[in-house]
């Protein structure tokens, strides 16, 4: 979370929208967020485990969330899913994102 706070100006720069989804109450992600300095985007409670269920990352048998990095474009489509430990790092998120903004800006082709 961390990587991601440090380089939110990027992802600002590629209209991307950045946030995190724990399966900790509002009030624990609130004080994780401030002990560990993340506040340039919103740490969001899945206290139902819905959403966390939903995108596959809920471990039935150990009742735990596993990590995952999910770039949805703007028709909802999901583009990129990064899983486990490598969802830690940003890059290919970033540059996911950035592809994505640069195929929305480009010019059709003229006829």
């Amino acid at each position: 979370m961390q990587a991601y706070q440090a380089g939110i100006a990027k992802f600002e720069a590629a209209n991307t929208k950045v946030f995190g989804i724990s399966m900790d109450s509002r009030f624990s992600n609130k004080a994780f967020a401030e002990k560990i300095g993340v506040t340039s985007f919103e740490l969001l409670s899945d206290w139902d485990r819905t959403v966390t269920k939903q995108y596959g990352l809920f471990n039935e048998a150990g009742g735990y969330g596993k990590r995952g990095t999910f770039v949805v474009d703007k028709e909802g489509k999901i583009a990129q899913i990064v899983l486990d430990n490598l969802a830690i790092d940003p890059t290919s998120t970033l540059e996911a994102c950035s592809i994505l903004e640069k195929k929305l800006v480009v010019a059709p082709p003229k006829p």
